[in-house]
């Protein structure tokens, strides 16, 4: 038995396709300027890359005002709750077929994993980047801001090291999409808006004491 649940607004899809490709668009030309490859010159590059750049940040704007506005921000309150449960499903629960310790709902669209996972991309590796990153463009005028200990060199270390942190959360984040009842069956929901839950491969939250 199973019931479709219309989860992802059109903004909420709008905002997390277009952050992914612009997030990917950053990632190919920031290694490009570092010469990770040379399938895209530097010149380009960096023109892309502050492109990219400049319309994530606004993209961003509109994502954090939209967010309060609807009250959706507390979708990544962090929580415990079942949060063992979810480790072990993943550690090797969901390679025994075990059903999914967490049922999605347009309340809860997020389980205990991943609101620490976003949390730790909002709090840690978005400011890491940002503020790096404008570090890095505004150098000139920033430089007698700067303390003695940090010179151009290590703005730019700092931000690559962001990049890589980017870079580890997208690869894990398109794992876990094909962890659904079908591989695609999460991609599919940030797609259309609608998830489908099939009863006999979730449990409900347990109810909160008091």
């Amino acid at each position: 038995m199973s019931q479709r649940v219309y989860l992802f607004t059109r903004f909420e899809r709008f905002w997390h396709w277009g952050q992914a490709a612009l997030v990917l668009v950053l990632l190919f030309s920031g290694f490009a300027i570092r010469g990770y490859h040379d399938l895209l010159h530097f010149g380009p590059a960096v023109r892309l890359h502050e492109t990219a750049a400049w319309l994530l940040i606004g993209l961003w704007v509109f994502a954090i005002f939209w967010h309060f506005t609807t009250g959706q921000w507390r979708q990544y309150i962090p929580t415990l709750e079942r949060i063992g449960a979810m480790v072990r499903f993943y550690a090797y629960g969901i390679f025994l077929g075990e059903p999914h310790p967490y049922r999605q709902t347009p309340q809860r669209k997020h389980n205990p994993l991943q609101r620490l996972a976003y949390l730790g991309v909002k709090l840690v590796i978005n400011p890491l980047v940002w503020v790096t990153g404008l570090a890095y463009l505004f150098w000139e005028p920033l430089r007698e801001l700067a303390p003695a200990w940090l010179g151009l060199e290590q703005v730019a270390g700092l931000h690559v090291l962001g990049a890589f942190l980017m870079l580890a959360f997208v690869i894990i984040h398109v794992y876990l999409t094909t962890t659904g009842h079908t591989p695609l069956a999460h991609i599919k929901a940030m797609i259309t808006g609608w998830e489908t839950l099939h009863d006999d491969e979730v449990i409900e939250p347990r109810p909160r004491k008091g």
